[in-house]
């Protein structure tokens, strides 16, 4: 059973069909034993986003195989057709959904694009807007308006783009596109998001100069995600160059159409892979790649830090529980959506940890700092803020209400910590269809019996 709406669960995730109250409470599920179990998972919310944009700026069709279907892409595809392009779902062999057939059109604007809470909707599309005849205006859910958006408002304003925000430098804004954008050189601070940069390069190519983009802030989060938009931008002939570190130069020019096959999400393994750990036992998530851009990728060598046992055979990732969970020491800046997940594992630890380079993470779907130390201190933790991260000296915890802030990688961290404390109620666990809308199907499987 999935759960079929994405703000609210409309049947309890268990299968058994019972209405549920509004913004119920998601009783966590404890494990009464080790765990045993083979995942899979639907396609990569970054690569999807990523590739819908780029073909609906292509010159020719595209076809995804096996794409994510959840609230982050369905936003993305709504946006898309708005403006111009044709998205039709096509019969495909992946167990997560249809195909996605994308056949590019004339962009217009004359429309409202609703961002909902998605990062990559309200940083990769004002680009496509400009392009745009028409004026298009954004907007999203009420905390959707706080996050950061200065940078990508002025860099298009610098690239000749007419964007009206009425001062606000943050949703709702309009752009005011006038079919081209002339582009050459522009400077941004991309301290807040990486998501900019990949904004402005996937557009790149289909400005009347190119671009030529330096990044001018003392440091850049999520290099990892740059790199995947790169690469998504080499497979259909667009060449990005990078004459110094946060420097980045495209040519224009033509962007082709591709068939496209997604990779599994590897960063939504990451709750499933460190239940090995907290319940003991194995967990292999199937379809691994053998090389990849997704930061999820880090999980095999980031997770044996905490004391796990991890192997690879062919495309099957084994995690496998060891001695206990251990405090780690951990620069996490090439990979920050993977911390609530670590600092939810260095809570149950038997020893300090200390995890920086995520101060950006104040700036997510919700203030994730703050929103994990007060979370795990509600339970009888012992979290302390950082101005980049983390410190957390494990405590025993007790169960209790555990809020998602509407943040799917906070309601994961709260199931994660309900493995081992009985009595957790996390707020919202359909927010996890914002990436994964059969999170606690595939959750409760994990655990077979497991204890309510």
């Amino acid at each position: 059973m999935l759960i079929s709406r994405y703000s609210k669960p409309e049947f309890d995730p268990y299968g058994d069909n019972v209405p549920l109250e509004a913004d119920a409470w998601w009783p966590a599920p404890t494990a009464s034993g080790p765990v045993a179990c083979t995942v899979s998972l639907p396609g990569s919310k970054s690569l999807t986003n990523r590739e819908l944009v780029l073909s609906a700026l292509a010159a020719e069709p595209s076809l995804l195989r096996a794409p994510l279907h959840s609230r982050d892409s369905d936003l993305m595809v709504d946006a898309l057709r708005q403006m111009g392009t044709t998205i039709e779902q096509v019969e495909g062999d992946g167990a997560f959904g249809a195909d996605l057939k994308v056949t590019p059109g004339e962009l217009l604007g004359s429309t409202t694009v609703d961002c909902g809470l998605a990062g990559t909707v309200m940083r990769f599309l004002p680009p496509l807007a400009a392009l745009a005849l028409g004026p298009t205006t954004f907007d999203g859910d009420a905390a959707a308006r706080r996050r950061p958006m200065a940078t990508m408002i002025t860099a298009l304003r610098d690239l000749g783009a007419d964007i009206n925000d009425d001062g606000r430098r943050a949703l709702p804004f309009t752009v005011h596109g006038r079919g081209a954008v002339t582009g050459g050189d522009v400077t941004i601070d991309a301290g807040a998001s990486s998501q900019f940069v990949s904004g402005l390069l996937l557009a790149a190519a289909r400005f009347d100069e190119g671009l030529h983009l330096t990044h001018s802030g003392e440091r850049l989060p999520s290099l990892p995600h740059i790199e995947m938009t790169i690469a998504t931008l080499a497979a259909r002939g667009v060449t990005v160059t990078s004459p110094a570190v946060g420097e980045w130069v495209v040519q224009p020019g033509p962007i082709r159409g591709a068939d496209v096959d997604i990779e599994p999400d590897l960063s939504n393994a990451a709750p499933f892979l460190a239940a090995a750990l907290v319940a003991g036992g194995s967990v292999t998530i199937a379809g691994w790649p053998a090389s990849t851009t997704q930061v999820g990728a880090d999980l095999a060598t980031l997770l044996p830090l905490f004391g796990a046992h991890v192997t690879l055979e062919g495309d099957r990732l084994t995690v496998t529980g060891g001695d206990g969970i251990h405090g780690v020491e951990l620069d996490l800046s090439t990979g920050g959506e993977l911390a609530p997940t670590l600092v939810a594992l260095a809570a149950l630890a038997d020893s300090p940890s200390t995890i920086t380079g995520i101060g950006h993470l104040r700036h997510h779907e919700s203030n994730r700092l703050e929103a994990l130390a007060t979370e795990i201190n509600r339970l009888g933790g012992n979290v302390t803020e950082l101005p980049d991260g983390l410190h957390i000296v494990p405590q025993p915890l007790t169960g209790g209400e555990w809020k998602s802030y509407d943040d799917h990688r906070m309601a994961t961290a709260g199931a994660l910590i309900g493995l081992a404390v009985p009595g957790v109620l996390v707020e919202n666990i359909a927010t996890t269809a914002k990436t994964l809308p059969q999170f606690p199907e595939l959750w409760h499987a994990l655990l077979p019996e497991a204890t309510l």
